[in-house]
């Protein structure tokens, strides 16, 4: 039997005004070269200029990793030839990365597992390549683009593991605001590394490289054929050939070229940006800035305030949901009836519209106020969520609408006594039935017509014990 160890190699783009090292706009377009400056195109006497917030961007996010951080902010030159790299060489980072040493806790089979993170750097994105059967044509308008590179040690051990780690880290760049993380885009992309060990070896080994994996199911349809076709080559004797290779449409991975070596890229300091150092007061208020993330959250949700597994995973999946919820929670005292309105009205809209909760038109005070009236027992539940809906409808306030609509649950005992008498006059068969037969049935019959007759205004549980009484009073 084989295991498998799995390293990622994690490329995100950074959501800036302009690109890491040329003014050029920083915007995804689908018409060609729309946004290029001289600098992307690699034309001669270009200077590179460093883009301050994509260093922010990239610091910030090395801090959410629990990484330690370097003094100065320092760029090197990675030489290769490939057509999509105009200069003939990446500006990146590996003397010094923005990163080191780090680690993202994720959920696993509902344990904590850690994965380690080698380093975190900053560099410039390629051009992108459109191939055709007999020519390829190049886009330089991703050229330039700040991307954030983060590698794990080899420490994943499953298709599913590595998923789980990728879906964390996309929604942790959510959380920090710093990219909007859309694979359809090219802004979130894997390489992954494969390697197969005996069951019980220290010894790794032969690693292969899957670059460029956008889609999560595509890494983890990757990683099971890769198990699978090194599994065999090794179990009949054979040897794994260190090499990249590409996922097809088909689910198989096909060879692409030899892996080349770090030496290979002869890497030297970048001679055009001289070193910009990090002030200690800077990295202490870029680290207070950082917000609580969505595992630190989760437990909160579930071993403080004892929400159930499911719904703290819902809530904490984005931040701007679980920041709206923290707001609601602090001007309500019922937090079952909080979680009920969250999980069966807002994000049910939210899925339905496709649409984010800052453009939700029932802000955290209006939920507030609603989940009050429920809770005081003005308003049924029943009525509280058909507020909702048709607040969100009418563009208009729930509390408006209630006194529009003159919604307000019936409580006064008198008042539901009233009602209650009437509709048993209305319906003299069963109250025979209990007189008589002792029918206790008749009691959901009763409740059902009484919401009917008050347009479902009386309180049920009220009426319910006001409607036993009567019919005990009549039988006797």
């Amino acid at each position: 039997m084989y295991k498998a160890i799995i390293g990622l190699e994690v490329h995100c783009e950074l959501k800036t005004n302009s690109k890491n090292f040329s003014s050029a706009p920083n915007k995804f377009s689908t018409y060609p070269n729309e946004y290029v400056a001289t600098v992307d195109l690699g034309l001669p006497g270009i200077l590179p200029v460093i883009n301050k917030e994509a260093c922010r961007k990239a610091l910030l996010t090395a801090m959410a990793l629990n990484c330690t951080n370097p003094d100065v902010v320092l760029f090197d030159r990675k030489n290769y030839f490939y057509p999509d790299l105009p200069k003939g060489y990446q500006i990146t980072q590996v003397t010094k990365p923005m990163g080191k040493n780090g680690y993202l806790d994720i959920l696993l089979d509902g344990k904590v597992k850690r994965v380690l993170i080698h380093q975190l750097h900053l560099e410039e994105d390629t051009a992108s390549l459109e191939h055709h059967q007999k020519y390829s044509l190049i886009d330089y308008n991703r050229s330039g683009v700040p991307l954030i590179e983060i590698v794990t040690e080899p420490c994943i051990e499953s298709a599913e593991e590595a998923v789980i780690f990728l879906e964390d880290l996309r929604d942790l760049f959510l959380y920090l605001e710093v990219s909007d993380a859309k694979s359809n885009y090219g802004q979130m992309r894997c390489d992954v590394n494969i390697s197969l060990k005996e069951e019980n070896s220290d010894t790794l080994g032969t690693k292969v490289e899957m670059k460029n994996i956008n889609a999560f199911n595509n890494v983890k349809a990757a990683i099971e054929y890769e198990i699978k076709r090194q599994s065999e080559i090794l179990s009949s004797g054979g040897k794994v050939i260190q090499e990249t290779r590409r996922i097809a449409e088909d689910g198989k991975t096909y060879a692409m070229r030899e892996k080349v070596d770090a030496v290979d890229y002869k890497y030297f300091v970048e001679p055009n940006i001289p070193p910009v150092k990090l002030e200690k007061e800077y990295l202490e208020e870029l680290r207070k800035s950082l917000p609580k993330l969505k595992l630190e959250r989760y437990f909160k949700y579930i071993d403080v305030l004892k929400i159930n597994e499911e719904d703290a995973k819902a809530l904490v999946r984005e931040r701007c949901v679980s920041d709206y919820f923290d707001k609601v929670l602090e001007k309500v005292n019922n937090l079952a009836l909080a979680v009920n309105f969250m999980m069966g009205c807002v994000l049910s809209t939210l899925n339905k519209q496709e649409i984010s909760i800052n453009d939700l038109f029932i802000r955290e005070d209006m939920l507030s106020e609603l989940i009050n009236y429920v809770d005081q027992g003005k308003l049924s539940l029943d009525h509280g969520k058909k507020i909702f809906f048709k607040a969100l409808e009418e563009k208009v306030e729930p509390s408006k609408l209630i006194e529009k609509e003159n919604l307000k649950q019936i409580n006064n005992e008198n008042e539901l006594l009233d009602l209650i008498k009437r509709v048993m006059d209305e319906n003299s068969e069963q109250v025979r039935q209990y007189v008589e037969e002792g029918n206790i049935h008749v009691y959901n019959f009763f409740v059902g017509q009484v919401m009917k007759a008050s347009n479902r205004q009386a309180n049920p549980n009220k009426s319910l014990e006001i409607i036993k009484e009567e019919l005990e009073r009549r039988k006797k």
